[in-house]
């Protein structure tokens, strides 16, 4: 089996997060292939590494002396060094990365954060060290060259057997250093799974995998065991992400399960993201229940509307206009409603309103505001029928008012809006009614 292990910034800040990873890669001799973002924060109020090395291009673009910066940089690096014994010349390789420094790139001035967290992880895990730059390839456009990445990622295995790998990084054809997105380390550690056809992707992080509600909200809200890709596509966009969104791509295409697993609980069960169910197993009825808060729903009527060719089509284009992204679109017989984020349209309403009523003539048009989204999402929740009543019945209960419902077209998902005050409220009626305790049998589904 061959098994890809990612470690987030939290899991290599320091040389005691460096010892977890240690025996988290040793403990299992499928663990030969690791990758490694730059070291994050120590504790509450601490700096990542990244974001001193971003403040360090800032000082360079404003010409501002950043030598105390990279000293500080420097010093994080250099109590690792200390507290584990390592023998990797840091001081020689950071001073000629600071003397060089306003000569080269600002992407590569960022990315030196995962290469010095990579160097000193592969002397401590006694692997070698392979340079992103030499093996991931992109694109001049920022697309990944997945079939040049793929060959010299496995010419790299066989001939090593095994190696750390910085993550968030790569390179052109022309040895341009090209960063991911922020995140970019999970996507890095998917590519790699994906070249050289691992079995399993492990995202190793500070939290125990996904949660099934959030826990500023719910107290101590269960773990969810496993999740669909399309699961957590619909709860990460409500926030409840612990994995960059496209670190999955790569992966779900050729069917790699991705499990998030905790660092520092790794005997925790953690979350596994894969498609199927383990023969016997039973599963809750619903996976998982997110949300936020602050949303606008411009409600449009009017008579005969079916009729009228282009209709959402032109309304939709009025929000283009002002560069506005449209949520969710709940439609009716003769109406309609479009769904926008408020901070989007804070200084636009007004003037999008007035542009709707000049060029589509609806015969009423009202807004509502300090609307909250609510999504309740299990794969299971249309195998069995009157779920959705009974969610909405549960919060009538409440005396909570739904203003708008959606469903996906894969019926995984059930959003709902309600008032701005009503939202936590909503969450653990849901919770406490559905989500935490209530399990089927999937063999009698």
């Amino acid at each position: 089996m061959i098994k890809i292990a990612k470690f987030g910034g939290s899991s290599v800040a320091s040389a005691e997060q460096f010892k977890k990873v240690k025996g988290i890669v040793e403990s299992d001799p499928d663990r030969k292939f690791v990758v490694v973002s730059a070291s994050g924060k120590r504790f509450s109020g601490d700096n990542k590494i990244t974001d001193l090395l971003l403040l360090v291009n800032a000082h360079i673009q404003y010409g501002v002396d950043c030598t105390s910066l990279l000293g500080d940089i420097q010093r994080r690096y250099q109590d690792i060094v200390d507290e584990l014994g390592l023998k990797w010349p840091l001081a020689d390789k950071f001073q000629a990365f600071a003397n060089n420094i306003k000569n080269h790139s600002p992407e590569y001035v960022v990315s030196r954060g995962e290469w010095f967290t990579a160097n000193l992880m592969a002397e401590y895990l006694g692997m070698p060290f392979v340079d992103a730059a030499d093996v991931v390839v992109f694109h001049h456009d920022g697309s990944v060259d997945m079939e040049r990445t793929a060959a010299r990622l496995k010419d790299v295995m066989v001939r090593k057997g095994s190696f750390v790998l910085p993550g968030f990084y790569g390179a052109t054809v022309d040895g341009q250093i090209k960063l991911f997105q922020r995140g970019g380390g999970d996507i890095t550690g998917a590519i790699l799974a994906r070249c050289v056809d691992a079995n399993l992707y492990e995202n190793w992080t500070d939290v125990s995998g996904f949660l099934s509600a959030d826990p500023r909200i719910v107290d101590h809200p269960r773990s969810i065991r496993r999740i669909t890709f399309d699961e957590m596509r619909e709860l990460s966009y409500m926030g409840a992400s612990v994995l960059q969104e496209e670190a999955i791509f790569p992966v779900r295409e050729v069917n790699i399960p991705i499990q998030i697993k905790n660092t520092n609980r790794p005997a925790d069960e953690g979350t596994i993201i894969r498609e199927n169910a383990e023969a016997g197993e039973d599963e809750h009825l619903i996976t998982g229940i997110a949300g936020k808060k602050d949303f606008i729903s411009v409600h449009i009527k009017k008579a005969h509307m079916s009729n009228e060719v282009g209709l959402v089509r032109k309304t939709l284009a009025i929000f283009e206009r002002y560069n506005v992204s449209v949520e969710h679109i709940p439609t009716g017989v003769d109406s309609f409603g479009v769904v926008v984020n408020s901070a989007d349209v804070r200084d636009s309403i007004y003037s999008i309103i007035s542009d709707i009523r000049k060029e589509i003539r609806p015969d009423d048009i009202s807004m509502v505001d300090k609307l909250a989204l609510i999504s309740v999402v299990g794969r299971n929740m249309s195998k069995r029928s009157g779920t959705s009543g009974k969610i909405f019945g549960a919060l009538g209960e409440a005396g909570i008012n739904i203003r708008m419902i959606t469903q996906s077209s894969q019926e995984i998902s059930i959003i709902m809006g309600v008032n701005n005050e009503d939202f936590d409220r909503a969450i653990k009626v849901i919770y406490e009614r559905f989500v935490r305790d209530e399990v089927i049998q999937l063999s009698d589904m």
